[in-house]
């Protein structure tokens, strides 16, 4: 059943006054939380991989995340979005962090029972673990907006946010292989515990303002799987009406499965094909990681009210001739450091656009779905563009390998991923037209 209020404004049901002092104490907290959580994250990632590597020699080392991570996501679905919708999102926030908490302590007193290749058993446990916590976090934060800040705040926050996170994917590396060196990965563990410790704080500092209307609905009830499949169900019906949001999962699901060619294939033809050392490989991902900050950033001062089809499609259609300039590089140019000084450049442009189409229909997302259901639409949305990711890595590990080139397969993948997006730009653009009815929302705070 498609509940009534599914389609009314995001902000039809905003009865508490959030004033941009509260709203910005609110983003220097969850910018420190952010930053702490996924600089942490990405760095304890990182030494855990190399753990592995040095024990039990797997190429299984880097990959069990991208592995695990989408079949958590496939798995908890349809639970995710309906309980983020149901609960309050401070207590999720805080009982999906409080669960990683948990499982780092269990994972640090389990794990020196283990040694070579018996050690993936703990890893694996604590992936999935921290896949489930994240997914929750995730979801919870997206539909938390408007408990956290006035809307013409949410795009400082959701930019900003975005900023921490990608400045934390450009200083992880470098100081997860330093610290791991320092002081090992037993020892790395604790460190990830006193600084899931410090983001659990920071998170029960924060103050929700919860809305009337919702406060009477979110409250526990027992809820059978008919329910929930229900309750499920009448996020897609919503997706479904909102035909800017179902195209751009169809639009996004396919450009996410050909990205996976610059994943997969970057490092293999670059250390394979080329043998031209693992120096570009760094140089290239860091210069997609400064994109994002830089785009992150620029989207906190550029006005949101207008051009949203500029921010959108353009972003996407540069994606595409960026992955195909790559491609075009690494077939003409092998020497390494030319390799990583262009391709560090055309890797930051299109960090740039990915970032300011990401945050930009983010934005959308928040300040148009209604409270009650965001949780379920972010739940589907992310789920279904990163879903495709782990089928994409099988297609083109087995086309890399092949007698296949490399570089053509990247620069291939970049021309299709062109076309595919200008077969959906009149569509979008319809769409946005359609879809700018729902765009009403006035900020609730000064």
């Amino acid at each position: 059943m498609v509940e009534n209020q599914s389609l009314k404004s995001a902000t039809d049901n905003q009865t508490v006054t959030i004033t941009n002092q509260q709203s910005n104490q609110q983003i220097l907290k969850d910018i420190a939380s952010n930053l702490i959580s996924s600089l942490s994250g990405g760095m304890f990632s990182l030494a855990m991989g190399l753990m592995l590597l040095h024990d039990t020699h797997s190429p299984l080392s880097f990959g069990l995340e991208t592995a695990v991570v989408p079949i958590i996501g496939i798995l908890f679905l349809i639970p995710v979005g309906n309980i983020v919708d149901q609960y309050h999102h401070k207590m999720i926030l805080i009982s999906s962090l409080a669960i990683r908490l948990l499982g780092l302590i269990l994972f640090a007193l389990t794990f020196p029972l283990f040694s070579g290749l018996s050690e993936f058993i703990p890893v694996t446990c604590f992936v999935v673990i921290a896949a489930i916590s994240t997914n929750f976090n995730t979801t919870a934060y997206s539909a938390s907006v408007h408990e956290l800040v006035n809307t013409q705040k949410i795009k400082t926050l959701s930019s900003l946010t975005q900023a921490a996170s990608s400045l934390s994917t450009i200083l992880s590396p470098a100081l997860g292989v330093a610290l791991y060196a320092m002081i090992g990965f037993e020892a790395f563990i604790i460190v990830e515990i006193i600084a899931t410790s410090c983001a659990l704080l920071i998170l029960f500092s924060m103050h929700f303002h919860y809305q009337t209307a919702a406060t009477t609905t979110k409250q526990p009830h027992h809820q059978t799987l008919a329910s929930q499949l229900a309750s499920f169900k009448a996020g897609l019906q919503y997706i479904q009406q909102r035909s800017l949001i179902r195209d751009v999962i169809l639009m996004a699901i396919m450009v996410n499965f050909l990205f996976t060619a610059i994943n997969i294939g970057v490092p293999y033809v670059i250390t394979n094909q080329l043998h031209a050392g693992n120096g570009p490989i760094g140089y290239i991902e860091t210069g997609f990681s400064v994109g994002l900050f830089i785009g992150s950033l620029l989207m906190s001062l550029i006005p949101n009210e207008k051009y949203f089809a500029l921010r959108v499609l353009p972003p996407i259609i540069i994606l595409g001739l960026c992955m195909t300039f790559l491609g075009l590089l690494l077939a003409i140019v092998h020497q390494p450091f030319q390799l990583s000084l262009a391709g560090s450049l055309i890797m930051l442009v299109a960090g740039l656009t990915n970032a300011v189409m990401n945050i930009s229909f983010s934005i959308r997302l928040q300040t148009t779905v209604p409270t009650h259901i965001l949780g379920r639409v972010s739940s589907t949305l992310n789920t279904s563009v990163t879903a495709i990711m782990p089928i994409g890595a099988l297609i083109y590990t087995a086309l890399f390998q092949s007698q296949l080139n490399g570089a053509l397969i990247i620069a291939t993948s970049g021309i299709i991923m062109f076309a595919y997006v200008l077969g959906f730009l009149k569509l979008i653009l319809n769409d946005i037209k359609i879809d700018d009815r729902f765009n009403t929302g006035q900020p609730n705070g000064h």
